[in-house]
């Protein structure tokens, strides 16, 4: 299997870096950034589109102004982790807006979730109408955030490409 990102040139890289910056950026400007035409930067972030390096755009909103600012990080041990037990865990998971993130992981647990919502009390309420009413939870261990340090959506790019 081929790394995708052989495809990518400096150019190429500089754009996801800039639009990972500012994905609001005047076509314009991001032309004058990376030294091309606006017709060929236009193109070249369609292609890097269709190719999948670019997913979408989205607002990064403040959860503080949106009394979302409290996080818990909580490990779920399922009672098993057969394939239709971890299909029923996911397709359940993706239905509530208060768990920001999942993922599967390997080790003691079986998957680590970040919750986002007002205050203890209501993490108290969601642990209980939430995290144990999904599909086969045996067991939870939950973290309270006490301060983010660092919190990025930002991918490290690669620094060398073998083209261009």
């Amino acid at each position: 299997m081929s790394n995708p990102t052989s495809n990518l040139d400096r150019i190429d890289i500089k754009i996801l870096d800039i639009l990972q910056q500012d994905g609001k950026i005047p076509n314009i400007k991001l032309a004058e950034a990376v030294n091309l035409s606006a017709t060929a930067v236009l193109a070249r972030v369609q292609k890097l589109t269709a190719e999948g390096f670019i997913l979408g755009y989205e607002a990064r909103l403040n959860p503080a102004m949106l009394d979302t600012g409290f996080v818990v990080f909580v490990e779920i041990l399922l009672d098993k982790t057969t394939p239709n037990v971890l299909d029923e865990f996911s397709d359940a998971v993706v239905q509530y807006p208060e768990i920001a993130a999942c993922h599967m992981i390997s080790g003691g647990f079986d998957f680590l979730v970040k919750i986002r919502c007002k205050d203890m009390a209501e993490f108290r309420r969601i642990s209980g109408q939430v995290l144990w009413q999904l599909p086969g939870v045996r067991e939870t261990r939950s973290y309270p955030v006490m301060e983010v340090i660092k919190d990025s959506a930002r991918i490290a790019l690669p620094t060398r490409v073998s083209k261009g």
